[in-house]
């Protein structure tokens, strides 16, 4: 994959797009429609550091295919899931996402944008700090995605119970 600047701008602005709709997707809790953008062979990860390789042969934070977020998603829906009461909401604060590497030909795209991540519930709220890798594959308009990677500032640290996906 090509790690210089794309030189299509209408592509790049698409791209941008894309990932704004996602992290809106997941603030509105429209999570059917989020789990839609995901590619068959879509994977979710928050791996314990910026250089552990891909796989689930090392712990991570998070690492779902398909399968297990559709099983997440099914319990955010749960009114007997309670430790999603009383309601918890979500905001992601992001920077401009910035096109880091491209594959025309193939139609694969990397994405990086440092965001924040704010979870409140009830008198509570968490604040991380993080940065989100989109993979992202297919011709414009028909996008999905291989794989979200989200590496939190201070994944090494205890952290408190996160409710919902960052």
């Amino acid at each position: 994959m090509n790690a210089e600047p794309m030189q299509n701008g209408a592509l790049q602005t698409e791209l941008v797009a894309f990932v704004y709709h996602e992290a809106m997707l997941l603030d509105t809790g429209r999570y059917e429609e989020w789990l839609a953008l995901f590619a068959e062979s879509g994977l979710y990860w928050m791996p314990l550091s910026a250089d552990q390789p891909p796989g689930d042969e090392a712990p991570s934070l998070l690492y779902e295919d398909l399968i297990l977020l559709r099983l997440r998603i099914q319990r955010y829906a749960n009114p007997r899931a309670h430790s999603l009461h009383p309601a918890v909401r979500s905001l992601r604060i992001l920077q401009t996402p910035q096109v880091v590497a491209s594959d025309v030909a193939e139609g694969v795209y990397e994405t990086r944008t440092p965001f924040l991540y704010v979870e409140t519930q009830g008198d509570t709220q968490k604040m991380l700090a993080a940065t989100a890798h989109h993979t992202i594959e297919g011709p414009p308009g028909a996008w999905r995605l291989r794989m979200k990677k989200v590496l939190l500032l201070n994944a090494d640290a205890s952290l408190p119970a996160i409710q919902l996906l960052p």
